[in-house]
């Protein structure tokens, strides 16, 4: 076992990207459990909240880049690729992950670039996204972690560039759901956590959060996380 104390260098997509771990001068390294965040932009929104909510109770870590951003982990499509790099060879305690509103969005069949268009393809369809998540999902469970999978949050009618169509998320749920239930895999919904307040919590016309919708869904996620702990 590589010592937790050194950086762990990862490749994603053929480009650099570092999971960044335990800072050596913690002195709390190796006495905290070991969290691990695997998410897109929405997860990125709320791990600052969740980290220092379980500040002192568990060292909670994502992808990062080499300039120490958070590193999106977007869709199925690009979890397959980097799925075994964000892992590395630390033994988490607990992994909380989703996948969804990538895989939702349309994309230019020929430059695979967004695409508002409906004629255009999915960037995963709900078939290849169940073939994706089945593929993560046995990497998961060979760390041994207890594993949490996210529903994907809804979004407005409205949402375009890129284009997602209304409904979506919810078939994309179903096909997660049924792969998490196969694999005995606790699920926290946040879909229908935020769903009654969504227009509260969330930008006009987008996918994304505000800041205090980041911190509700962080408040979920940090009790989803802390049952397992």
């Amino acid at each position: 076992m590589q010592n937790r104390r050194q950086f762990i260098k990862t490749t994603s997509l053929g480009a650099a990207t570092f999971l960044i771990p335990f800072n050596p001068r913690n002195s709390l390294i190796g006495k905290l459990p070991k969290v691990l965040l695997i998410g897109d932009s929405i997860s990125m929104g709320y791990y600052p909240f969740v980290k220092d909510s379980l500040l002192g109770k568990a060292e909670v870590l994502r992808p990062m880049k080499p300039n120490g951003g958070m590193y999106n982990c977007q869709g199925t499509t690009n979890g397959v690729l980097g799925i075994s790099d964000w892992i590395a060879d630390i033994e988490w305690d607990v992994i909380h992950f989703n996948f969804g509103l990538h895989d939702i969005k349309h994309i230019d069949r020929i430059t695979k670039k967004n695409s508002n268009s409906s004629e255009d393809p999915h960037q995963a369809s709900p078939k290849q996204y169940g073939k994706n998540l089945k593929f993560i999902v046995k990497k998961l469970k060979k760390t041994k972690a207890k594993l949490i999978f996210a529903t994907t949050t809804p979004y407005p009618d409205t949402v375009r560039k890129p284009l997602r169509k209304p409904g979506m998320s919810k078939i994309y749920n179903e096909v997660a759901l049924k792969i998490m239930g196969k694999n005995n895999i606790q699920v926290n919904d946040l879909h229908n956590y935020v769903l009654p307040i969504m227009e509260k919590l969330q930008r006009p016309n987008n996918v994304h959060f505000t800041l205090q919708g980041s911190q509700k869904l962080a408040e979920k996620v940090v009790a989803s996380i802390s049952e397992n702990l």
